[in-house]
């Protein structure tokens, strides 16, 4: 402990670390423990006054005087002293320990019995000031008492090595009683701020984790949004322009591909109602993942006029609805990859139950590409991460003038 801090300093550095760390009220222990010690600190000194107004001691009128400075000298010096927090302390503490040791030898001086206000002194110096301090003054206070006890008791076997005894004692047990307490303190000092580490690491934990959520839930919603909304509305835009071209010389083509169009409206408009309120996807709504796939198939042909092909396989079953969006908007981002970039003629789709693995495959014979020399755009990181959220994996096989493969595995 520094030699210029007291131990009433102690108390009020642990009560503001954990009150900062916690909002808590942590002063009422250290407050109710100034309380008692004041009421200590006054039956004591009432008592030693009584002692030495009925003892019949010749000039206990000084020694009562000196007594009576002391509650002044003690409420308005050395209650701020125990109270405050004041860094200019050092100077304080000695002048009301020179004064406070002064008035006291004055009183024990004139009347012996004096000596049991030392019960109460010696504990109070390490409230007032540092450590070495308090124990010098103590030192003085034991050898005053000490002195007293030989004077008054001058002559009587033993008065002497009874003086040298009690000081011994008082300051042992003074010396004891500032170990004491100052090994809790420092140790209070140190869980407390244990205490407001782990306080301050909560919090910046709490920060953490809402930012870490508030981030996934917008890659979720930008996910969503790529695999549902955005590729709707580029089929729209596809549709709208082959409508246009194709509206003077082949209108029947045309209405039906704005037909066609407006489906894909409608269930965007489905899917972004989803998105709002949190639910399931649409397409999963109105029937099983197969339906799904089956339809999302079909819409797939009827977009890009070339042929498509759905087959399920396998022990059909219930997936948990989380994995059957997966398969789902993985179905959705491979066959928009198709209509983007394959230039295929021919599209086959397939669901496998397969033990306690559901499989998704998506193969083309477009363009294909070289995987070693092309990094993965949005929709395939996209899909990467939303089947390896599943628990999955995805794996992606092509050749230039091939075709492509994507196939998703997720646990059943």
């Amino acid at each position: 402990m520094p030699e210029d801090i007291s131990l009433a300093d102690e108390p009020r550095r642990l009560t503001s670390m954990v009150t900062g760390a916690s909002g808590l009220s942590g002063g009422d222990a250290w407050a109710t423990s100034m309380r008692r010690w004041h009421f200590f600190y006054g039956l004591i000194w009432a008592a030693t006054m009584a002692e030495i107004l009925t003892a019949g001691v010749p000039n206990r009128t000084m020694a009562a005087i000196a007594l009576a400075a002391m509650v002044p000298w003690y409420l308005f010096v050395g209650r701020p002293l125990m109270t405050s927090g004041s860094s200019d302390r050092s100077r304080q503490s000695l002048i009301y320990l020179v004064v406070l040791i002064a008035l006291f030898a004055a009183a024990d001086s004139v009347a012996p019995n004096a000596w049991f206000l030392a019960i109460a002194l010696c504990p109070h110096c390490y409230h007032v000031a540092s450590p070495r301090r308090a124990l010098t003054a103590i030192v003085v206070l034991s050898c005053i008492g000490a002195a007293s006890v030989g004077f008054w008791q001058h002559g009587r076997p033993g008065a002497i090595v009874t003086g040298i005894c009690l000081a011994i004692f008082m300051i042992a047990f003074s010396v004891i009683y500032g170990g004491y307490v100052s090994g809790i303190v420092t140790q209070s000092i140190e869980r407390a701020a244990l205490i407001a580490q782990l306080e301050s690491t909560r919090a910046e934990l709490a920060v953490v984790s809402r930012e870490a959520g508030a981030m996934a839930e917008r890659q979720r919603l930008a996910g969503e949004i790529h695999d549902t909304l955005a590729q709707g509305f580029s089929s729209i835009l596809m549709l709208i322009q082959a409508a246009d071209a194709q509206l003077e010389h082949a209108p029947d083509t045309a209405r039906g591909q704005l037909a066609l169009a407006a489906q894909t409206a409608r269930e965007n408009l489905a899917e972004a109602r989803t998105l709002v309120t949190g639910l399931a996807s649409a397409q999963l709504q109105a029937g099983t993942l197969t339906d799904a796939l089956r339809r999302l198939t079909e819409r797939s042909a009827a977009e890009l006029g070339i042929q498509a092909s759905f087959d399920a396989s396998g022990s059909e079953r219930p997936l948990p609805a989380a994995t059957e969006v997966v398969l789902l908007r993985t179905g959705q981002e491979a066959l928009a990859n198709v209509r983007k970039h394959a230039a295929a003629s021919q599209v086959a789709v397939r669901l496998c139950y397969a033990g306690d693995q559901v499989q998704l495959k998506v193969t083309d014979d477009g363009l294909g590409f070289d995987p070693a020399a092309v990094n993965d755009g949005y929709g395939l990181r996209g899909m990467r991460v939303r089947v390896a959220e599943a628990g999955g994996s995805v794996t992606v096989e092509s050749t230039p003038g091939e075709g492509t493969s994507v196939l998703a595995e997720v646990p059943a």
